[in-house]
């Protein structure tokens, strides 16, 4: 298939990979030309502007930061949707508000564009080897186009249904949840550690015992081994979580533990934590206020 692949940070550039590694062919832009011209020695094409990477394309895929880039990207001067051929197949990877998603749902209508939300689960290492869990929403149609290229990049799909918002609404919470387990992880090992317990035989007992989960081992190594580069920084949980509880208050549901959670990042970001892993910065957020 011909692609467009806009935004290329650390998960970005590890899916265009996969597409280009799988023989599309992908044509890339990002807002920093450098890291689109890294992909270029692979094989991609490279774009001045959002709107010539959709230009001419059989579907174009977005993976940007915020509410904000993907308005700006997709709908703004040069938005790659204004250079989109109706029919075209738009991919939105990003995680973005429940509500810009309804508002993307009425602009690709209005343009006769197939629109599929694709949010995505999974840290940068996850996408580099193909295998994150996507979730997706839309017109029956539209998945089944969508399907080879979220494939190559995904062990397994699972559709939330016929509104692009329903695949972003399960991805913000989602993400709740695992704020809340990287949190209550924390804890658990502030309390171990004042214990005279080593957090890291605490982490493989409970995970045995009750959990058996990859997240909890995966998530629990990386805070208590940190990276020298953050897979997603506190200031990216942040934002999460605030889409969460607005897409939740929208509705008239009131989240006592979330609004709680929103205090503890504002904590971590007052002590200078905002660009630390999400993960590891919690940890240490727990640690620093352990000793108040």
């Amino acid at each position: 298939m011909k692609i467009g692949f806009l935004g290329l940070g650390n998960m970005g550039s590890a899916m265009a990979r996969r597409l280009i590694a799988a023989g599309h062919e992908v044509t890339v832009w990002n807002r920093n030309r450098a890291k689109a011209e890294a992909l270029a020695s692979e094989g991609a094409s490279v774009a001045a502007t959002p709107a010539e990477a959709a230009q001419g394309k059989d579907a174009v895929v977005s993976m940007l930061f915020n509410d904000a880039a993907n308005e700006e990207v997709l709908l703004g001067p040069d938005g790659a949707l204004s250079a989109m051929e109706p029919g075209t197949l738009h991919i939105a990877c990003s995680t973005i508000s429940v509500a810009l998603s309804e508002r993307l749902t009425r602009e690709h209508e209005a343009r006769n564009l197939q629109f599929v939300a694709a949010p995505v689960f999974g840290r940068p290492n996850i996408a580099a080897e193909g295998k994150l869990w996507i979730v997706a929403a839309g017109a029956e149609d539209a998945i089944a186009k969508a399907r080879p290229v979220l494939e190559v990049m995904s062990r397994g799909i699972t559709i939330a249904g016929p509104k692009p918002a329903q695949a972003h609404a399960i991805k913000v919470a989602g993400n709740f949840l695992i704020t809340m387990m990287i949190q209550s992880l924390s804890e658990a090992f502030v309390f171990a550690k004042v214990s005279g317990i080593d957090p890291a035989l605490l982490l493989e007992t409970v995970n045995s015992a009750l959990f058996q989960s990859p997240f909890y081992a995966a998530y629990g190594k990386v805070m208590l081994n940190p990276p020298e580069q953050p897979g997603a920084t506190i200031e990216l949980g942040v934002k999460d979580l605030k889409l969460f509880l607005e897409a939740a208050e929208a509705n008239k549901a009131w989240l006592t533990v979330a609004d709680l959670m929103q205090d503890r990042f504002e904590e971590a970001i007052a002590s200078g934590l905002g660009n630390a892993d999400w993960a590891a910065g919690l940890l240490q957020a727990a640690e620093n206020a352990s000793h108040r």
